[in-house]
């Protein structure tokens, strides 16, 4: 049996599930794996290269990737892709619905592969992030009163604008949130009827 890795956080578990979710979704090799990476996390947070290889090397290591060379002229390059068992730490990783997949430096890669999710645990981080986005908006608003007489005019334009992005993602996410509950009542509705149906068969 391979060696479980250890549990990470931060910046490495963020690079890690979002090496995990674009292998599953094909196998690449490193230069195109790390272009896609940097359009991903490029929206969130500056990705340095440097990381990406050491990433992999984990993965190898644990049995949760696997290296195959590619013909490619005079050169073969090597491809990457997902095992059974990278495939199934990755559910894993994507049925985590706590704290640390709302906050700032979760959110986005978790977003990104909401395709793959599960719906509750989908409607979990979103209602997760747009709380403690509404305790940060109370928090920032409460900031603003209490120093509105004491900063200058850029500070105040400062905060006005960091209180305005809070607000604009606090909709942003309203919105989704209720899209995903018509999806579900849609969802729920259309299974029922088919029960109905199903039922009605059975006594002919």
């Amino acid at each position: 049996m391979a060696p479980q890795p250890a549990r990470r956080s931060g910046r490495s578990g963020v690079l890690e599930l979002a090496v995990l979710g674009l292998l599953h979704e094909s196998p690449m090799h490193g230069y195109e794996l790390s272009k896609r990476l940097n359009t991903m996390l490029g929206a969130f947070r500056a990705f340095s290269y440097g990381s990406l290889y050491p990433c992999l090397k984990q993965m190898l290591a644990v049995g949760h990737a696997s290296a195959d060379g590619e013909p490619t002229g005079s050169r073969s390059r090597i491809v990457y892709r997902l095992t059974a068992d990278g495939k199934e730490h990755l559910q894993n990783l994507l049925a985590e619905a706590g704290p640390s997949s709302w906050e700032d430096e979760n959110f986005g890669v978790h977003f990104a592969f909401f395709s793959q999710t599960d719906a509750e645990v989908r409607m979990r981080i979103l209602e997760g992030r747009r709380n403690r986005l509404e305790e940060r908006l109370d928090h920032v608003k409460t900031s603003v009163a209490r120093t509105r007489e004491r900063v200058d005019s850029y500070t105040l334009e400062l905060q006005r604008h960091g209180l305005e992005s809070v607000e604009r993602e606090v909709r942003w996410l309203t919105e989704l949130i209720e899209t995903e509950r018509r999806s579900d009542h849609r969802t729920t509705a259309t299974d029922k009827d088919a029960d109905s149906s199903a039922s009605g068969t059975n006594f002919r």
